[in-house]
């Protein structure tokens, strides 16, 4: 009798996988809804690659807009003081913000091509 259930259990856990890899006809519904959705069958890390990256290519635009606003601010300070400090501290939270993003980029470049790789197959 322990052979029996022993042998039942060898059985059950060989064949196992094969269930558990097999699609069901739910799956195939959804991915046909999908598809004539007009959904895209990209992967869910490469969508948030993309988010990611235009989502800091606006913040450098933000900067660089900043850094020309104080440059500006400066041209036309005409020797006041006040309005060359002004102008100052913008340039100076423009470049701090600039490189923060360049530092985000960077990083964010880095954890996506990571887990890229490591979860590739």
């Amino acid at each position: 009798m322990k052979k029996w259930i022993l042998s039942f259990v060898l059985c059950l856990m060989l064949l196992a996988p094969v269930a558990a890899l097999a699609i069901t006809e739910e799956e195939m519904q959804l991915q046909q809804i999908g598809t004539t959705m007009g959904l895209g069958q990209r992967d869910v890390r490469l969508v948030i690659a993309s988010i990611i990256n235009v989502a800091l290519g606006l913040l450098g635009i933000v900067a660089v807009v900043l850094i020309i606003y104080g440059g500006l601010l400066w041209m036309t300070a005409a020797g006041d003081e006040k309005k060359v400090d002004k102008a100052k501290g913008v340039l100076t939270m423009a470049v701090i913000g600039l490189v923060i993003i360049l530092s985000a980029y960077a990083i964010a470049r880095f954890v996506v091509s990571s887990l890229l790789q490591a979860t590739s197959s």
